[in-house]
């Protein structure tokens, strides 16, 4: 894994006063075919915790999915590709996640892109990003289950697999919540 934790400072906020934002998201499930290309996500709320996710974020006033797909994959790692090179979207569904200092209720869709592997350029990380994530790495599809941290989605590797056939696509998989701390 790449990239020390980055020191932070942060008061978690008590559970029924987090603040409860939504917004529309797209993620980019990044893949040479048997490696996905992963953040450590951190909540500086909860000291040690973390999980995986795959590069994204929220839709810009005005954006496309594509386009915020392609901005947010060029801005997190360093990568320009274009819409050509998107499978998808291939899942859709709504994310709930209570964390330390707040409740996000996102509406975000997922696209495949197949790739070799590549270095990654942080350089374009937000400062939010720059005080959550704790690194990246390429980690082997069929051990993802095998790793002592949460994955985000849950059911990535099905992702990825279903990529080269529309008929096999999750489609809207519904609501589902993924916190640090509990909603």
């Amino acid at each position: 894994m790449s990239e020390p934790f980055r020191s932070r400072t942060f008061t978690p906020v008590p559970p029924g006063q987090r603040p409860f934002k939504t917004r529309r998201g797209v993620r980019v499930v990044v893949t040479d075919g048997t490696h996905v290309l992963l953040f450590a996500d951190t909540d500086p709320g909860i000291p040690g915790s973390r999980w995986w996710v795959t590069p994204g974020g929220g839709m810009d006033p005005g954006e496309t999915e594509e386009q915020t797909a392609l901005r947010e994959l060029e801005e997190e790692t360093g990568l320009r590709a274009s819409a050509s090179d998107l499978v998808g979207p291939v899942m859709r569904r709504v994310a709930a996640h209570g964390y330390s200092d707040q409740v996000c209720e996102q509406s975000e869709c997922f696209y495949v892109l197949r790739t070799e592997r590549f270095e990654v350029d942080t350089a374009g990380h937000t400062p939010h990003e720059l005080r959550t994530l704790a690194g990246h790495a390429w980690l082997p599809l069929d051990g993802l289950a095998d790793l002592p941290d949460e994955v985000w989605p849950g059911n990535l590797p099905e992702v990825v697999a279903s990529a080269g056939t529309p008929d096999a696509w999750p489609g809207d998989v519904g609501r589902v919540e993924e916190s640090t701390v509990p909603i």
